[in-house]
Protein backbone atom coordinates (compact mmCIF):
# COMPACT_ATOMS: atom_id res chain seq x y z
CA UNK A 1 0.00 0.00 0.00
CA UNK A 2 1.67 3.59 -0.87
CA UNK A 3 0.75 6.14 1.88
CA UNK A 4 2.53 9.45 2.79
CA UNK A 5 2.94 10.67 6.59
CA UNK A 6 2.39 13.73 7.95
CA UNK A 7 3.48 15.61 10.86
CA UNK A 8 2.28 18.45 12.68
CA UNK A 9 0.05 20.29 14.89
CA UNK A 10 -3.48 19.54 16.02
CA UNK A 11 -4.65 22.75 14.46
CA UNK A 12 -2.90 21.28 11.19
CA UNK A 13 -4.13 17.68 11.54
CA UNK A 14 -6.41 17.45 14.52
CA UNK A 15 -9.80 17.24 12.17
CA UNK A 16 -7.78 14.02 11.06
CA UNK A 17 -6.50 12.56 13.49
CA UNK A 18 -9.64 12.98 15.70
CA UNK A 19 -11.72 11.00 13.20
CA UNK A 20 -9.39 8.51 13.01
CA UNK A 21 -9.20 7.61 17.26
CA UNK A 22 -13.20 7.87 17.12
CA UNK A 23 -13.46 5.48 14.51
CA UNK A 24 -10.80 2.89 16.44
CA UNK A 25 -10.98 3.55 19.91
CA UNK A 26 -14.97 4.94 20.58
CA UNK A 27 -16.49 3.38 18.14
CA UNK A 28 -14.53 -0.15 17.76
CA UNK A 29 -13.01 -0.37 21.38
CA UNK A 30 -16.14 1.56 23.82
CA UNK A 31 -13.11 3.92 25.44
CA UNK A 32 -15.61 6.86 26.37
CA UNK A 33 -15.12 9.49 23.89
CA UNK A 34 -14.65 12.26 26.96
CA UNK A 35 -11.93 10.33 27.80
CA UNK A 36 -10.14 10.32 24.05
CA UNK A 37 -9.60 13.60 23.53
CA UNK A 38 -7.59 16.06 26.49
CA UNK A 39 -5.85 18.81 26.76
CA UNK A 40 -2.64 17.21 25.29
CA UNK A 41 -3.13 17.45 21.81
CA UNK A 42 -2.24 21.04 21.84
CA UNK A 43 0.81 20.40 22.98
CA UNK A 44 1.82 17.42 20.82
CA UNK A 45 3.15 16.58 17.54
CA UNK A 46 0.86 14.69 15.76
CA UNK A 47 1.34 11.96 12.57
CA UNK A 48 -1.17 11.32 10.04
CA UNK A 49 -1.07 8.80 7.04
CA UNK A 50 -2.72 9.50 4.03
CA UNK A 51 -3.26 6.58 1.01
CA UNK A 52 -2.95 7.25 -2.46
CA UNK A 53 -6.34 9.37 -2.45
CA UNK A 54 -5.50 11.22 0.44
CA UNK A 55 -7.62 9.59 3.18
CA UNK A 56 -6.49 9.22 6.53
CA UNK A 57 -5.40 5.86 7.35
CA UNK A 58 -3.63 6.37 11.21
CA UNK A 59 -2.45 8.32 13.55
CA UNK A 60 -0.30 8.69 16.48
CA UNK A 61 1.07 11.19 18.59
CA UNK A 62 3.98 12.92 20.65
CA UNK A 63 4.03 14.10 23.65
CA UNK A 64 6.43 16.63 25.23
CA UNK A 65 7.56 14.36 27.64
CA UNK A 66 8.32 11.54 25.36
CA UNK A 67 5.69 9.64 25.32
CA UNK A 68 4.01 8.22 22.17
CA UNK A 69 -0.04 7.60 22.43
CA UNK A 70 -3.16 7.90 20.67
CA UNK A 71 -1.96 4.94 17.88
CA UNK A 72 -4.30 3.79 15.95
CA UNK A 73 -5.00 2.51 12.27
CA UNK A 74 -8.32 2.08 10.49
CA UNK A 75 -9.28 -1.35 9.46
CA UNK A 76 -8.53 -1.21 5.69
CA UNK A 77 -4.58 0.23 7.03
CA UNK A 78 -4.03 -2.49 8.79
CA UNK A 79 -1.16 -5.39 8.55
CA UNK A 80 0.43 -3.26 5.66
CA UNK A 81 3.01 -1.28 7.56
CA UNK A 82 1.00 1.58 7.83
CA UNK A 83 1.09 1.86 11.54
CA UNK A 84 4.45 1.03 11.72
CA UNK A 85 5.32 4.11 9.92
CA UNK A 86 3.36 6.04 11.94
CA UNK A 87 5.33 5.06 14.79
CA UNK A 88 8.75 5.64 13.12
CA UNK A 89 7.99 9.00 12.29
CA UNK A 90 7.28 9.88 15.73
CA UNK A 91 10.30 8.38 16.94
CA UNK A 92 12.53 10.17 14.18
CA UNK A 93 10.67 13.71 15.73
CA UNK A 94 11.64 12.92 19.17
CA UNK A 95 15.37 11.67 18.80
CA UNK A 96 15.08 15.04 16.18
CA UNK A 97 14.26 16.94 18.96
CA UNK A 98 16.59 15.28 21.30
CA UNK A 99 14.98 12.64 23.03
CA UNK A 100 17.12 9.98 24.27
CA UNK A 101 14.02 7.70 24.89
CA UNK A 102 10.57 7.31 24.05
CA UNK A 103 7.74 5.53 26.21
CA UNK A 104 4.27 4.37 25.68
CA UNK A 105 1.14 2.26 27.19
CA UNK A 106 0.93 -0.31 24.74
CA UNK A 107 -2.77 -2.47 24.69
CA UNK A 108 -1.47 -6.04 25.15
CA UNK A 109 -2.44 -7.40 22.08
CA UNK A 110 0.07 -4.76 20.59
CA UNK A 111 3.21 -5.40 22.61
CA UNK A 112 4.76 -7.56 19.61
CA UNK A 113 4.22 -4.77 17.51
CA UNK A 114 6.10 -2.21 19.47
CA UNK A 115 8.63 -4.84 20.68
CA UNK A 116 9.58 -5.18 16.41
CA UNK A 117 10.05 -1.53 17.05
CA UNK A 118 12.64 -1.84 19.48
CA UNK A 119 10.29 -1.05 22.65
CA UNK A 120 11.05 -3.36 26.02
CA UNK A 121 8.31 -3.76 28.53
CA UNK A 122 8.38 -2.19 31.94
CA UNK A 123 6.30 -3.27 34.82
CA UNK A 124 3.12 -4.77 35.01
CA UNK A 125 -0.18 -4.97 33.50
CA UNK A 126 -2.56 -1.92 34.40
CA UNK A 127 -6.13 -1.19 33.30
CA UNK A 128 -6.83 1.92 30.89
CA UNK A 129 -10.34 2.78 29.51
CA UNK A 130 -11.23 -1.16 30.53
CA UNK A 131 -8.34 -2.67 28.26
CA UNK A 132 -5.26 -4.08 29.62
CA UNK A 133 -2.16 -2.16 29.36
CA UNK A 134 1.60 -2.87 29.50
CA UNK A 135 4.19 0.22 29.66
CA UNK A 136 7.14 -0.11 27.16
CA UNK A 137 10.10 2.21 26.36
CA UNK A 138 12.59 2.04 23.46
CA UNK A 139 16.37 4.27 23.47
CA UNK A 140 16.38 6.28 20.95
CA UNK A 141 19.92 5.77 18.43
Amino acid sequence: MTYTIELGTWGKLGADAALIRNEVFVLEQQVPAELELDDMDALCVHAVAYDAAGVPLATGRLLPDGHIGRMAVRKNGRGQGVGGGVLQALMAAARQRGDHTVMLNAQLHATAFYRAHGFAQEGEQFMDANIAHIHMRATLQ
